[in-house]
């Protein structure tokens, strides 16, 4: 499409695609939409956006990011689902850490859900000092809907662009991280003593930590009910439910209120924090993170030395799992973990359920972990680390983001690469429990398994960490 043009969106739902090249000099971007009634929002509700990833009515969703040659960012648009009072959704894109001078094949498109097909796209160039642009909008005409290019610069980044909208912004910076210290070894990090160096053969004796199996699950296995002392009465209007189903307005987001002269809530706040080698640890509730349900998504892509993406090219997908240790202040220890059909309960023990096997990294919502900090009191420590099932002989082409997000804060994110072995599992953060608030603390540690066992990281993993879960040593091969 040319600037200025536009064109009918006969779908009822939509996919809308923030794109670029990736490179060494080329910064971040993010996607967000702005919800107009006329020329302005009703409210800051009518902001999505990276940290109010779902509007009140459930009609537009921020849905992440996917690394990669190409980068993607995306939203999802329901369109019979927008309010009548909705004429115009803005759709914008904000540069972190640059300009939108350096980006490479910058483009907005915009794709059927039913279908895949692409209803409309919008390459822009010819950018220079802009921080922000809007690139496109969904309008109705006539009681249908259209896409149209705008290709609109900004600079004065997202706030000046959600400003003019008539956001109100809060531009305060995320709260700061632990002073930078080289990140501890896993002995001295979750357990008193010093692991052994020796690697052996070390079968499993309990079931939640088997060799990979062909035959996967494909869905949540009914699992008995577990024992759990004191009993715990989770703060859920209706315990039990998927997350999804219980809480369809999304944590942290407030409900919607027409504008008033004052916002009835908070600025919307704009800070990101990122987890480094150099800045490991933050602590939630000093983060703002004092309850709710914090969701790990792991989102991830494969390149070849070329940097194109060789699971399309090659006819492979890549699978990795999102996996967890953990340990309840009683004392009971044990896995969330795809493999092992266990996915956990979030309103109760073990607070932690994952949502879905992604078995290609295709899915734009990853794998995602929800953790109930509601009931932090009743956990001890948490170790999320990622396995490769499939597509992958190890990590060392595989780009990994994590991506922490918590109810009334900034989302905490980290990149997992680096891999220089043959290492097909990794840890990727920590979760402990200091005097009663959690403290999360990157690790981004790439684990081979033990010599002569090529499926054997997970048992590593436990080793290192200290998870006892009564493994029997056996005679090395």
């Amino acid at each position: 499409m040319m600037k200025g043009a536009n064109v009918a969106v006969p779908a009822s739902a939509v996919r809308v695609e923030l794109g670029w090249q990736s490179g060494p000099s080329v910064p971040d971007a993010d996607a967000s939409a702005l919800l107009l009634a006329g020329t302005k929002v009703r409210s800051d509700d009518d902001f999505v956006f990276y940290n109010q990833a779902v509007h009140p009515s459930g009609a537009v969703r921020y849905e992440g990011k996917q690394q990669g040659h190409t980068v993607v960012d995306a939203l999802s648009v329901n369109l019979g689902q927008v309010e009548p009072q909705i004429e115009t959704i803005v759709l914008a894109a904000s540069a972190d850490g640059g300009t939108f001078g350096q980006f490479h094949g910058l483009y907005i498109r915009v794709i059927d859900t039913a279908n895949g097909a692409e209803v409309a796209r919008f390459d822009s160039s010819g950018a220079t000092t802009e921080t922000a642009f809007v690139l496109g909008e969904l309008y109705r005409r006539q009681g249908a809907w259209k896409f149209r290019a705008v290709g609109q610069g900004y600079d004065s980044g997202l706030a000046g662009l959600a400003t003019d909208f008539g956001i109100s912004v809060d531009e305060a910076p995320a709260a700061p991280v632990a002073p930078p210290q080289p990140p501890p070894p896993p002995s001295q990090s979750f357990a008193q003593g010093q692991p052994s160096r020796q690697q052996s053969h070390i079968p499993p004796t309990q079931p939640f930590i088997p060799a990979p199996q062909p035959n996967r699950p494909q869905s949540p296995a009914p699992q008995p009910p577990q024992p759990f002392n004191p009993a715990v009465q989770p703060n859920s209007s209706q315990p039990g439910q998927p997350f999804a189903a219980a809480h369809q307005q999304a944590p942290g987001v407030p409900q919607h209120n027409p504008r008033s002269g004052t916002p009835a809530t908070p600025p919307v706040s704009l800070a990101k924090l990122s987890l480094t080698k150099e800045a490991p640890s933050v602590s939630l509730a000093k983060h703002g993170a004092t309850g709710g349900v914090m969701r790990v998504n792991l989102n991830w892509t494969s390149m070849a030395a070329t940097g194109r993406l060789f699971g399309k090219l090659r006819g492979k997908n890549i699978d990795l799992d999102l996996c967890c240790f953990f340990e309840l202040a009683n004392g009971a220890i044990g896995s969330v973990r795809a493999l092992d059909r266990r996915f956990g309960a979030l309103y109760e023990p073990p607070f932690i359920h994952l949502d879905q096997d992604d078995r290609t990294g295709a899915s734009i919502t990853g794998e995602n972990l929800s953790i109930n900090l509601d009931c932090t009191q009743f956990i001890r420590r948490i170790l999320v680390f990622a396995s490769i099932y499939d597509g992958a002989g190890d990590f060392r082409n595989v780009h990994a983001t994590v991506t922490l997000q918590t109810a009334n804060s900034a989302p905490i994110e980290m990149t997992l690469d680096g891999c220089t072995d043959n290492s097909r599992d990794a840890v990727l953060f920590a979760l402990e429990n200091v005097d009663g608030e959690f403290v999360v603390r990157r690790e981004g540690t790439f684990v081979r398994p033990p010599a002569g066992q090529p499926g054997g990281g997970v048992v590593e993993i436990a080793r290192l960490y200290h998870w006892d879960f009564g493994f029997q040593a056996g005679r090395g091969k």
